[in-house]
């Protein structure tokens, strides 16, 4: 295959870009470096320092014919989404659409796109890919915004989305990984347990087991062989399509601390705040239709390796 990657300099994108990479696959990336980081650029994929908008140097970009596109650049806080929402809007869907134009335009036909599970907003089941969304956040919005237009140019594409749910860990070879200044549940994890500070929780009355909000998080290795193989598939299998991307697993951030606890044998001290505006209580994957595609087998061994590769990354950046 030769893939196109958008964001490849960013967390999810690159690991992506490697795995390809390790399985003799041809990569391209596209990446401005607004959020993402040249390090985290495979040094054997071909790397173009561009805005997605940027129509000369898309088009210029895309002469070269490539089998999937992979759309993964997004800016990707959700705080911060609400605090800026046009900045959210432009990007994340006014920008992409351009590109995405281009690539059609250039008669590219397949495509995976990153999005969120943010888009349901608050549930206290399982959520399937047929719920209806009810997204809180402008990021949120700008995410479905874009699925809405992978739909509307059907008759024209393949597609795949992709609905992610968190994601954690890093490769074993720490290649690249996450930005450590962000302030994910993960990255502020590390930071306590690493340096020893207190680890805040916002919320601990939620109506949960113990009080606090819950999860469903993926390991990013194993989010990077679903696109792998979904990548496979869609050069042989017209795809119109979406995806939730988790485990179906749910997992307090409590427990989440206290996996982390027990990788590196620590305990700082937890102190609660209050629920902070917009955030969602409960957020649990229902993947049985992932899996019926693709199954991906999830062990509780899994959220030690994240965390342990997690505090590994965070350490090697120091």
């Amino acid at each position: 295959m030769d893939v196109l990657i958008t964001g490849g300099a960013g967390y999810i994108g690159s690991t992506v870009a490697n795995l390809f990479l390790d399985r003799k696959h041809k990569v391209s990336i596209i990446d401005n470096l607004s959020t993402g980081k040249k390090i985290n650029v495979p040094k054997r994929s071909i790397f173009y320092k561009c805005d997605i908008s940027d129509k000369k140097k898309v088009k210029k970009i895309l002469k070269k014919k490539f089998d999937v596109v992979l759309h993964f650049a997004a800016y990707a806080n959700n705080n911060e989404s609400i605090k800026k929402p046009n900045k959210y809007l432009k990007n994340n869907y006014i920008k992409a659409k351009i590109f995405l134009e281009l690539c059609i335009a250039s008669n590219i036909k397949n495509f995976i796109y990153s999005s969120t599970a943010a888009i349901y907003g608050n549930n206290i089941k399982k959520v399937k890919e047929d719920e209806k969304p009810k997204p809180l956040s402008p990021y949120a919005k700008s995410k479905l915004n874009l699925e809405k237009f992978f739909y509307k140019k059907r008759k024209k594409i393949n597609f795949i989305i992709l609905r992610y749910f968190n994601v954690g860990g890093v490769e074993k070879k720490l290649r690249c990984g996450f930005n450590i200044k962000n302030d994910s549940l993960i990255s502020n994890l590390c930071k306590s347990f690493v340096n020893n500070k207190e680890f805040l929780i916002y919320g601990k009355t939620y109506n949960t087991k113990d009080g606090t909000a819950i999860r469903d998080y993926i390991h990013v290795i194993d989010l990077a062989k679903i696109h792998f193989k979904l990548s496979q598939k869609i050069l042989k299998k017209n795809y119109c399509d979406v995806f939730n991307c988790g485990y179906g697993k749910p997992i307090s951030v409590r427990k989440m601390y206290d996996i982390f606890s027990k990788v590196s044998k620590k305990n700082p001290k937890i102190v609660y705040k209050s629920k902070r505006s917009k955030d969602i209580s409960i957020s649990i994957s229902n993947v049985s239709k992932l899996n019926h595609e693709i199954f991906i087998n999830h062990k509780e061994s899994k959220w030690l390796d994240l965390a342990k590769t997690s505090l590994d990354w965070y350490r090697s950046t120091q």
